[in-house]
């Protein structure tokens, strides 16, 4: 085993590392959003080769004064103009081959957002496009990787934690949170069963607002309780039973 020495840098009055490569760090951001209906993905065409004008998720290096969050916040703000959205960390890609222009490695953030909270805020700079979910066109290096990796983290969690609910709008109705259930775990989930967890959580304050564009009876609207959601995230029922039978 080599031992790795540091040299000072007489021009900066810093050390190094000597004899070490130097390897390009990124961010790539993983955004999904729902609009009351539909469960989509925010992607974007590349806009310099390789690959130039084929699809890719939302990405950028790391600049020196930040660290990977910071540079996962600026890339999503960048997009979208949101801030203080839910945004987690998903795995590190470190294949020496996965950017065949020079060797990087990729850190994968995803995001889930409200797609109406900010449809006029989309950079259209980036020719960034929502598509279905199950849609999605094929995409670069191995974004493909990373967003079914995604997939299998939020279907997951969502058994577990509330994390759902930071798709859907100020209010909503139930079957609105169910239908986004349904098509994260793309399954059916019993009708009254899925109320009967949805009330017991607490989590929910019904509104005397109705939504009535699919019925004339319609569908009450309900709001998230904040200081609840906060307090339960992290001991939430089980909405989903088996969840790992959708990690595929």
């Amino acid at each position: 085993m080599k031992l790795t020495k540091a040299i000072k840098d007489k021009s900066q009055g810093k050390y190094k590392y000597a004899e070490q490569a130097h390897i390009l760090v990124a961010v790539d951001c993983i955004i999904f959003g729902y609009d009351g209906d539909e469960l989509k993905i925010l992607l974007i065409k590349r806009a310099l080769e390789p690959a130039k004008d084929q699809w890719s998720l939302m990405g950028g290096f790391i600049e020196a004064n930040e660290n990977l969050y910071g540079a996962a916040e600026r890339i999503l703000h960048t997009l979208t103009g949101l801030e203080e959205v839910y945004l987690e960390q998903l795995k590190a890609y470190g294949d020496p081959e996965r950017d065949p222009f020079e060797r990087t490695i990729s850190v994968a953030y995803f995001a889930l957002i409200d797609i109406n909270k900010y449809k006029e805020q989309i950079n259209d700079a980036y020719q960034a496009k929502w598509f279905l979910i199950n849609e999605a066109p094929k995409l670069i290096f191995d974004h493909e990787k990373m967003v079914e990796k995604a997939k299998n983290r939020i279907r997951y969690k969502a058994a577990f934690h509330p994390i759902l609910f930071e798709l859907l709008p100020r209010k909503f109705t139930i079957p609105q949170l169910q239908n986004l259930y349904e098509q994260v775990y793309n399954a059916k989930i019993d009708n009254r069963n899925f109320i009967r967890k949805v009330n017991s959580t607490g989590l929910l304050i019904k509104l005397a607002e109705k939504d009535k564009s699919s019925s004339k009876r319609g569908a009450f609207y309900y709001k998230l309780d904040l200081n609840k959601y906060k307090a339960k995230f992290s001991s939430f029922i089980n909405f989903i039973p088996n969840p790992e039978n959708f990690i595929l």
